[in-house]
């Protein structure tokens, strides 16, 4: 399996997250959203809003951070977009965070990525600990706001898709160790 292949499954996987009520499915009371200019490979103007928009949330894999998907229709297509931030812990809001972004592109079949967390930055990111029938413990709203100052490329193939700003809200539910260790890894820091 070539290493795309081997990105594309492991980023269009849903988070494991409890299923949540009828029409709660970003966020209570159909709060999620998405909205983000691209410009390059991919020309658009998003502004997806529950109930058209798709969101999950989660702590890393690793344990450091978290991670965001949201995916909704356009032109040709579904369009997912993941926003890893490996810095912030459970629970912590802040200023000029580091994120990754993968952009996975239905339509045309792409996968373009920042490959890092240095060319995007959560210019401002808030979690409240929300709780409700249906969600899990350790679930929090998360908002943020953004830029990225480079384009994120094709991972197989030539393009690029620049990200000039996106603001969202959505639901990431933590695992009691995996929070844990993103609390230790910041405050290591």
């Amino acid at each position: 399996m070539t290493p795309a292949a081997i990105l594309a499954l492991a980023l269009t996987q849903p988070a494991v997250t409890p299923p949540t009520a009828p029409g709660d499915r970003c966020l209570p009371g159909e709060a999620g959203f998405l909205s983000m200019r691209l410009r390059g490979s991919i020309e658009a103007e998003i502004d997806w809003r529950e109930p058209d928009l798709d969101c999950t949330g989660m702590s890393r894999p690793d344990g450091r951070g978290l991670r965001l998907r949201f995916a909704g229709r356009r032109d040709g297509g579904e369009l997912g977009v993941v926003f890893a931030a490996p810095e912030l812990a459970m629970g912590a809001s802040a200023r000029g965070v580091p994120v990754n972004v993968t952009l996975l592109d239905g339509g045309g079949q792409r996968i373009y990525g920042t490959q890092g967390d240095r060319l995007c930055v959560f210019d401002e990111v808030e979690q409240q600990a929300i709780e409700g029938e249906g969600l899990a413990p350790r679930s929090y709203r998360v908002t943020a706001r953004g830029f990225c100052t480079a384009p994120a490329r094709a991972i197989d193939g030539d393009g690029a898709v620049l990200l000039t700003r996106f603001d969202f809200a959505g639901l990431v539910t933590w695992r009691e160790d995996e929070g844990a260790a993103a609390a230790a890894a910041a405050a290591a820091r």
